[in-house]
């Protein structure tokens, strides 16, 4: 059967091609050896990004302009991949010539040939019929996508066709731009409907608003980047030279990511599939962190639940679904769990040798959970730093100074030296102020005026009601102490100072004075008397010594 494909006398030009086409022989030469340069460098960084590139691959693609036609088997002689070289490069020729294209087939040595201008382009084998259909059926088939494929070729070489793609290449990088804009701001505004569906209570640096934010900028940054690829992508394919191009770095990105680069328990995980499992931990991790907030929130605080407990619970059940979680995803994963004994017997090897502090800040945020010294929500003294404690994590606690300072204090710390817990099962604690007053005071007077002044502020209690305690006789007054009882122990300094002031107010009001340290300095007159032995040794000392001419002898 004769297929022809008939094409003008002059071909239809890209318009850099034409611009090499006048430039003489000369240009065609150095366009040549650039091709072959370009070729030359993809061939080498291909063979540098893909692990497996010694390996043969069963099957290659026919391509033409970075477009596939079909894909080949091996042969008796060649490989696929060498079929499929000689044949690209008989339709570039082919699309490049001043020639018409004829293609038709024929049987030679009793099997289809497919014929490009009379010549050769393939003899269609066993191997490369697709079933049912048979040998001379898949020829048919071929030769019609060939023609197909050769035509689309002739015109995307047009003027016409260019200026087409360029006017609309231009509207799609407007509408990319456009959705690049619009999913920043799609994402801006979620973040914000879920702040502020939010219950109440929850703190604007919760861990589940921190981590609905960095899964929203995750999803934002994959969004963008895969709108930035697809968009480069349908430019390129727009313009025969470009699409070529995109299609040698498509396959080599492919071959990349696909390729094996890791074997656990006889499966093989390529690229691809570790960036699969880390974008299921980080969803993972993201969203048990909101289960648990949401189950603290709307489930603990309505059983009317301590914040302490609820924070001990909600730990437990976090890191629970975890581990849950990471062994269910592995098993969908295609991972054997069994597999990963080694892997635990190398952690514990590290634990006991380089990890131990970070073992044993683990082992004590445990026992804090379990036994629950101390919990979120008490105001602590450890060592010279007070503040309220704001997290109970695995390695370490947030405590939250009077500046509003968080300090990261290691869990470890608070089983090896001692912690004041002023919330620690009861939080009324006692505040002792010193007051000294002068000697002319009475003592009735300033018991009393003293606990008038600590009674009338609010947050001092009446029960147990404030105590005035005489300590003594002073060098310059006489010292008492004030106890007040509060509830707030986070605010003792802020309490002290505002009772320091009504106290300060009082006496001044009953006239008693507060004394300052007085020192009264005496200075007795008399003679100095000095030991003979002395007083001989000064005066013949004085003897010896030349008398110095006055002034009014000159």
């Amino acid at each position: 059967m004769l297929r022809t494909l008939a094409v003008p006398d002059t071909p239809v030009l890209h318009p850099i091609e034409k611009h090499y086409m006048r430039r003489g022989g000369c240009s065609r030469i150095w366009l040549n050896v650039l091709r072959m340069l370009g070729i030359g460098i993809f061939l080498m960084v291909k063979i540098w990004l893909s692990p497996v590139a010694a390996q043969v691959p069963a099957q290659a693609d026919v391509v033409l302009d970075g477009q596939q036609i079909f894909q080949l088997s091996r042969s008796e002689q060649f490989t696929a991949q060498e079929r499929a070289d000689l044949i690209n490069l008989q339709l570039r020729e082919a699309v490049q010539s001043n020639q018409p294209i004829q293609i038709r087939t024929e049987q030679r040595n009793n099997q289809p040939t497919i014929l490009l201008n009379g010549r050769h382009l393939l003899t269609v084998t066993q191997l490369d019929v697709v079933p049912p259909a048979s040998a001379a059926e898949q020829a048919e088939v071929w030769a019609k996508q060939l023609q197909t494929a050769l035509q689309n070729a002739q015109t995307e070489r047009s003027p016409d066709y260019f200026r087409r793609a360029v006017v609309q290449a231009v509207g799609v990088l407007l509408v990319a731009i456009a959705l690049f804009w619009g999913m920043g701001w799609l994402t801006r505004w979620f973040s914000e409907v879920v702040q502020r569906r939010l219950p109440a209570q929850a703190s604007p640096v919760s861990e589940s608003s921190t981590g609905i934010e960095a899964l929203s900028k995750l999803v934002l940054v994959v969004a963008r980047v895969i709108l930035g690829i697809a968009t480069i992508l349908y430019i390129a394919n727009l313009f025969p030279l470009t699409r070529r191009w995109s299609y040698q770095i498509t396959s080599v990105l492919l071959t990349t990511f696909t390729a094996p680069i890791l074997t656990l328990d006889r499966a093989s995980y390529s690229f691809w599939d570790l960036l699969i499992l880390a974008a299921l931990l980080f969803s993972l991790v993201v969203f048990v962190r909101i289960l648990t907030d949401f189950f603290k929130l709307r489930v603990l605080s309505a059983a009317g639940i301590n914040r302490g407990a609820q924070e001990a619970i909600a730990t437990l059940i976090k890191y629970t679904l975890m581990t849950l979680g990471v062994l269910i995803l592995l098993q969908i994963w295609g991972l054997n769990i069994s597999s990963l004994a080694i892997l635990a017997s190398a952690l514990g090897i590290g634990i006991g040798f380089g990890m131990q502090d970070i073992a044993k800040n683990f082992v004590s945020g445990l026992v804090l959970v379990f036994e629950r010294p101390i919990q979120v929500g008490d105001f602590v003294q450890v060592g010279d730093l007070h503040g309220t404690v704001e997290r109970l994590g695995a390695r370490s606690t947030e405590i939250r100074t009077l500046d509003q300072v968080s300090i990261i204090v290691p869990n470890s710390r608070f089983l090896q030296q001692e912690v004041i817990n002023w919330s620690h099962g009861n939080p009324i604690s006692r505040l002792h102020l010193p007051v000294g007053v002068s000697y002319s005071a009475n003592p009735e007077k300033v018991r009393t005026t003293l606990i008038e002044a600590a009674s009338s502020h609010p947050s001092v209690l009446q029960n147990p009601s404030p105590q005035v305690f005489f300590k003594g006789f002073g060098d310059n007054a006489l010292n008492f102490e004030l106890l007040i009882w509060i509830a707030e122990p986070n605010r003792q300094f802020v309490i002290s100072s505002d009772v320091y002031f009504l106290v300060y107010a009082a006496l001044h009001q009953q006239q008693i004075e507060i004394p300052f340290p007085q020192r009264d300095l005496h200075i007795r007159s008399g003679s100095l008397r000095l030991p003979l032995e002395v007083e001989s040794a000064l005066i013949q000392l004085s003897e010896t010594l030349p008398i110095p001419p006055s002034p009014d002898s000159k």
